[in-house]
């Protein structure tokens, strides 16, 4: 009788010189004595040589449930027999060996990403995204695409993104996600880079360059509004029959006009609740009816208290775009009002299936909203100046003093920091910062670094949340020959503490092209003057707006020139500081700015004024609405 070892030399020998029949006889002897990894694995590469791809794949098993170094080696041949045979779960069931291994393994991860993605379960194969991101293979890279979260503050985002750009480094798409990703990280170097080819490109009128850029991003740097207008923009997003049909459909007005406003922004902490409550709560219950159409993540609500103040409250989170408009249309909502537009997490696709017949876009993007059936946006003369008319898809609804409202009663207003306790020096001049770092552009960054040269007994007192960005920002600065004694990062606090601790500073720095929006808000609200420059589309106009209902227009700089010539002169003019303080502090109760029950009756004076032409089968035109007379004493009396 041959002995095992040369029945398995026998085999090998056969396989080895492709007489796979002979080799599958040697082992089928050798398999009546010996069952061990090695004999399984040499049989298993013989069957599939024979096309016996199944059984080869069930032979893997054999030898990887015997255990061992290369068990996983095993498992990982029968998994893509088993894929490439088309038995998903079996494959998959396979795959929870291999998930560690997968995550460095681009063959594997792409089976194990690709089934669980047919599955609908996304979240968990983002693991993958590093390896299928290195990947040579175009298939692979396909994949990572469409795996990434859409979060450019997410790592493994921003690193998938870098990888397949290295890949394919003249795709533009990958540039702009790049570039947003590495944005939001304040990497100018990547940033320096990258932006010269969009310039070429917006020379060149390159139509591509605004068919794969996404409006709400696209704002942070591009301030043409008739480019801003037609970015991500698709003929066919909804029919162009769709505005007359819905305004012309059957329709009961009641005594009561019927609001809804649809957002998932509906939980107190969120920057839009802190300057839209106090409108829910304004709002004249005689002549209005609020619905709130809410789809905010339920993580936010968690231990959300007092929503029941704000209105009727309707959950559309679980359902489909037509499903949340036929909701809206049950409910007889006379004027919709979109809150969301393009930022993150926004449904506007809603207001495409006639949900009602006024359809109105406000707060939530500051621009226009393309592909979205609207009649309206509400802004102000400021944000929404005649010029402008031309390059929004909806037609202006123009408030009296600023679009934007505040609430003043839930921000509270107390001194509970020195400049010791911020890390700041007692005797230096304190410039702040408190946006999002995001908005922190090249040329805005590059700006300050000038104001610090001129300053030099100033400092940059910057708000930054994440590590990276605060490496970057302060790498920028230092190799501009800026100390890095002269920059202070905030700490994380509390929204009650952070309030407190605006007023340290002497002027806040106001961003560019992309304004503060709540933050200019927070600032003047505790005390802090906002410096700010006169912008060219919706979102560069913000604070123009706010310092305006607040009587404070001398602090809109004309422009770069002017914006750094003013911060210098308040820098040497320490007075001016004290003075510009003092009249926020005289303005702030007074002014319009927070006065949240004349904004609310200005906001309902326009609605009024959209439904009386929707009910008199007129079509949205332009609306200013008139002011109220001037305040002349507090509308808020605060306690001591």
């Amino acid at each position: 009788m041959l002995s095992q070892q040369t029945l398995f030399s026998d085999a090998s020998k056969s396989f080895h010189r492709g007489r796979y029949t002979e080799a599958l006889a040697s082992l089928n002897k050798l398999l009546d004595h010996a069952t061990d990894a090695k004999t399984y694995t040499l049989l298993a590469r013989t069957l599939v040589a024979l096309g016996f791809r199944e059984d080869a794949a069930r032979t893997y098993v054999l030898a990887a449930e015997l255990g061992g170094s290369r068990a996983e080696d095993y498992y990982a041949e029968a998994m893509k027999l088993y894929f490439e045979l088309g038995q998903e779960e079996m494959a998959l069931s396979l795959g929870n060996h291999l998930l560690q291994r997968a995550q460095k393994d681009p063959d594997l991860a792409f089976i194990i990403a690709s089934l669980f993605w047919k599955r609908g379960e996304k979240d968990m194969i983002r693991v993958f995204l590093p390896a299928l991101s290195m990947s040579s293979n175009s298939q692979h890279n396909s994949l990572a695409f469409l795996l990434l979260t859409g979060t450019p503050e997410n790592d493994r985002d921003r690193e998938s993104v870098a990888n397949l750009l290295n890949r394919m480094p003249n795709s533009l798409i990958l540039i702009m996600a790049h570039l947003v990703a590495q944005r939001e990280v304040n990497n100018y170097i990547e940033m320096e880079r990258l932006q010269p080819r969009l310039d070429r490109l917006l020379r060149a009128n390159d139509q591509r360059l605004l068919e794969v850029e996404t409006p709400f991003y696209n704002l942070h740097w591009l301030t043409d509004e008739a480019l801003n207008k037609r970015v991500g923009y698709k003929a066919d997003a909804f029919p162009a029959s769709h505005p007359a049909e819905r305004r012309s459909m059957p329709h009961r007005w009641g005594k009561k006009l019927r609001i809804g406003y649809l957002s998932s922004d509906f939980w107190s902490q969120h920057a839009t609740m802190k300057l839209f409550r106090a409108v829910l709560t304004a709002h004249d219950p005689e002549r209005f009816d609020i619905t709130l159409f809410c789809y905010t993540d339920l993580q936010h609500l968690e231990r959300e208290t007092g929503r029941d103040d704000w209105g009727r409250i309707v959950d559309v989170r679980d359902l489909s775009y037509p499903e949340t408009a036929a909701v809206i249309r049950e409910h007889e909502i006379d004027i919709l009002v979109e809150m969301k537009g393009h930022t993150r997490g926004g449904r506007p696709g809603i207001l495409n299936f006639k949900a009602a017949p006024v359809q109105v876009a406000w707060l939530g993007f500051p621009g226009t909203t393309v592909n979205t059936d609207l009649d309206y946006i509400i802004g102000d003369h400021h944000v929404l100046p005649d010029a402008s008319k031309p390059h929004y898809w909806e037609k202006f609804c123009r408030l009296p003093e600023t679009y934007q409202p505040n609430d003043p009663y839930q921000r509270p207003r107390r001194d509970l920091f020195t400049r010791a306790d911020a890390g700041l020096p007692e005797d230096a001049f304190v410039f702040g910062s408190f946006n999002a770092t995001r908005k922190i552009s090249i040329a805005n960054i590059n700006l300050w670094i000038r104001i610090l040269k001129a300053t030099p007994k100033s400092v940059l007192w910057i708000m930054c949340k994440s590590n990276e960005s605060h490496d970057n920002i302060l790498r920028k600065l230092t190799s501009a020959g800026i100390e890095s004694r002269r920059i202070v990062f905030t700490k994380v606090v509390s929204y009650e503490e952070h309030l407190a601790r605006l007023s340290l500073a002497d002027i806040g720095l106001d961003t560019y092209p992309y304004n503060g929006h709540t933050t200019t808000s927070e600032q003047l609200w505790a005390g802090l003057p906002v410096l700010t420059m006169k912008g060219q589309h919706f979102a560069s106009r913000v604070s123009e707006s706010l310092l305006n209902a607040i009587g404070m227009p001398d602090l809109i700089a004309r422009d770069e020139a002017d914006y750094l010539a003013m911060a210098i002169d308040l820098y040497e003019n320490p007075e001016r500081v004290k003075a510009f303080k003092q009249r926020l502090d005289e303005n702030r109760l007074v002014k319009p700015l927070f006065d949240a029950d004349r904004f609310c009756r200005h906001l309902e004076t326009a609605y009024e004024m959209m439904a009386d032409r929707a009910r008199r089968g007129l079509e949205p035109d332009h609306l200013d609405v008139p002011a109220l007379a001037p305040r002349t004493e507090p509308f808020l009396i605060e306690a001591d």
